[in-house]
């Protein structure tokens, strides 16, 4: 039996892990930016929003633990802290730090055995694509684009996700940073110079313009933006560091990558 009865989540990976072991039961509270799964936005009440919420809205649905994810949730914390709530801020920032944080709502929930199936689904469906793309020949120049302004390239996880699907980020010396302001492209002439083959834009929280991307200045001299490989993966389905970030952001990326490989040959 789980030692905690009433969990409030306070990012969308956190709802999404809990309804996939099993243990939505469990959940009194939600992020607003819930998607995964849908059922979740009409059964659960929805709390708080990411990097703002009132600590009067978690604790009406007296949670005995809370799930949080980051920095950007850090005063909220401490204000439920202070409340005497018991809370677990997540940090993870690559594929590994996602399979440490299921692993670790497992144990709190006593959910174990399902986060242990869980992660192995998830290895399966990377080795699969792992399986693919080793015995390919050429592997595009991805420039994964989280933010338009200022720019910001590619976190850890989705950078790793970038070279499983078969590419390579050309920002992955930015993506090993901590922090986001570490992320960000001071010179929008410096995408240019390390000349992406494919574009994939996704701005959290903001539908991604393609257009406006190839009209930045001299950004034509860019092969992606010269041949027209500029595409756009939805935010939910990579940028939250859970299951839906393998699950679909990984086979989109795979999918965008084995076109542009068709395209060559």
């Amino acid at each position: 039996m789980s030692l905690y009865q009433r969990v409030a989540c306070l990012s969308t990976e956190a709802v999404e892990v809990m309804y996939a072991l099993g243990a939505e039961d469990l959940v009194v509270g939600i992020s607003g930016y819930t998607v995964r799964p849908a059922r979740a936005r009409e059964e659960k009440p929805k709390i708080s929003a990411f990097s703002s919420g009132k600590v009067e809205r978690v604790l009406a649905v007296q949670p005995d633990l809370v799930l949080a994810y980051s920095n950007m949730q850090a005063e909220l914390c401490r204000e439920l802290i202070n409340a005497g709530v018991e809370v677990h801020a997540f940090n993870q920032r690559t594929i590994a730090g996602i399979f440490r944080m299921i692993k670790t709502v497992g144990q709190l929930v006593d959910k174990q055995a399902a986060a242990e199936m869980l992660i192995a689904s998830l290895q399966n469906e990377i080795d699969a694509i792992k399986a693919q793309t080793a015995i390919e020949k050429i592997r595009p120049k991805v420039y994964f684009e989280e933010w338009n302004d200022p720019l910001m390239s590619a976190i850890g996880w989705v950078s790793e996700l970038i070279s499983v699907a078969g590419g390579d980020d050309v920002f992955a010396d930015l993506a090993v940073n901590f922090s986001a302001k570490q992320r960000i492209i001071a010179d929008p002439a410096e995408v240019i110079r390390r000349g992406p083959d494919i574009i994939i834009g996704s701005w959290c929280g903001k539908k991604f313009r393609p257009e406006t991307v190839a009209e930045r200045e001299n950004w034509s001299q860019i092969p992606a933006v010269r041949h027209r490989w500029i595409v756009e993966i939805k935010s939910p389905d990579i940028l939250s560091p859970g299951p839906a970030a393998i699950q679909h952001g990984l086979r989109q990326l795979r999918e965008i990558i084995a076109a542009w490989q068709r395209a060559q040959a």
